[in-house]
């Protein structure tokens, strides 16, 4: 039996790995700073931290059991179907996520809280809840289920 070869890595494919990783990395925060505005930009850094936990409580999930139907990153997560309506093409919020840049203060705020949410120095504050919603809405699935916790205008749940 052929044992495999081994490729050396030299200094330049390390660093164009790690420009992998960045790019990668950056695409995530990108990804999730706009959920996060779209979602919760009226519930300020409480609101935006409290969903941004919602995704990494999602990943988290799908990674302890090896994958999972809404995703296994953040952005597979934030961008699944249905999932965060933000990204559903019929929404209002849609096109302006679009177009949100930094110069917008929410979308500001949503960045810091994605940059620190994608290196894992969130705090979650919603007891690890993997849904929400909007306290004005009562979705069936949250009929007989019990929050985890309520957030400004939203009421999260762990639903695994």
């Amino acid at each position: 039996m052929k044992k495999p070869k081994l490729i050396a890595l030299d200094s330049k494919s390390l660093s164009e790995d790690k420009n992998i990783e960045k790019f990668y990395r950056d695409m995530e925060v990108d990804v999730l700073a706009r959920t996060l505005w779209g979602e919760a930009r009226g519930e300020g850094t409480a609101g935006m931290e409290a969903v941004a936990s919602v995704v990494l409580n999602r990943v988290r999930v799908a990674q302890n059991r090896g994958k999972f139907w809404w995703g296994n990153n953040i952005i597979q997560v934030c961008q699944k179907p249905y999932q965060f309506s933000c990204w559903n093409r019929s929404d209002p919020n849609f096109r302006k996520l679009q177009a949100v840049d930094e110069a917008d203060l929410y979308f500001a705020t949503a960045l810091r809280i994605a940059r620190r949410a994608v290196i894992g120095k969130l705090e979650d504050a919603t007891g690890g809840a993997t849904h929400y919603h909007a306290s004005g809405v009562a979705p069936y699935w949250a009929k007989r289920e019990k929050p985890t916790a309520v957030i400004g205008n939203h009421i999260f749940y762990y639903l695994v």
